[in-house]
């Protein structure tokens, strides 16, 4: 397994390959401090980013992870859907697939990315779990499309609970969903502060998902790793995170 960030997912099969990307590819960090907010290694078509550069740039991914296919790209709408790779259609905010070399992607820039997989590694999927998506439930549609009951879940970098302010309408939505995400928020005045991370495992767990690692990272405050929307605006350039088995 490889993550650019360094850090193995506990416990995943051996045959399960795992990437999340960082805003930049080889580049030293003083350098691509200076540049626009896409730096050099944005991977989204739908950011207005040039799309030869970002042509380029994923051209660049499949040689530098050695990836076997290239990935199925996904037009992300914060969707409760979850694709099978092998299906024609691309509108959905979750990919699984049981065939070797098959690369399953989602983009992020502050959104939670989920890498599953069953404990033989002989299926997988990853999952774009924004607050909106968590909402719609495209971490239950996901998981019910594994038939091993046993998984294993990793999460990529998203934003943290710190740096994720949002309002009391969403505050209520989540709390409507299920009491228990209660447990996800700090309440700072009229606002709340969202662990998205913590969101996701008491879903997870409710799912009888209990091994779950990562969640230790910050897109917004970890500039110099990773793209953020809520840092960075319109011009935020989005990471890749993917899984296959070989």
């Amino acid at each position: 397994m490889t993550l650019s960030s360094n850090k193995q997912p506990l416990g995943f099969p051996d045959n399960v390959q795992v990437v999340s990307t960082m805003r930049y590819l080889d580049k030293p960090v003083e350098n691509f401090l200076a540049e626009n907010g896409y730096a050099d290694f944005n991977l989204a078509m739908h950011v207005n980013d040039n799309s030869q550069t970002v042509a380029r740039n994923r051209a660049q991914l499949i040689q530098a992870y050695s990836l076997p296919n290239e990935p199925k790209w996904l037009e992300q709408t914060h969707s409760n859907i979850c694709l099978e790779a092998s299906s024609a259609e691309c509108i959905g905010d979750a990919v699984i697939t049981q065939e070797k070399g098959v690369v399953c992607a989602v983009l992020t820039a502050d959104c939670l990315p989920i890498f599953i997989s069953n404990q033989y590694g002989t299926q997988v999927g990853v999952v774009h779990a924004g607050w909106k998506g968590v909402l719609n439930g495209v971490i239950e549609s996901t998981i019910a499309k594994f038939s091993d009951a046993n998984l294993l879940a990793y999460f990529g970098p998203a934003i943290s609970q710190t740096a994720f302010t949002v309002g009391d309408d969403v505050y209520q939505q989540f709390i409507a969903k299920d009491v228990k995400l209660k447990d996800a928020f700090i309440q700072k005045g009229d606002k709340h502060q969202l662990d998205i991370y913590q969101a996701a495992r008491i879903i997870l767990k409710d799912l009888g998902v209990e091994s779950i690692t990562g969640g230790d990272e910050c897109t917004f405050k970890q500039k110099d790793k990773y793209f953020s929307y809520r840092r960075d605006g319109e011009k935020s350039g989005r990471m890749a995170h993917l899984i296959w088995i070989t």
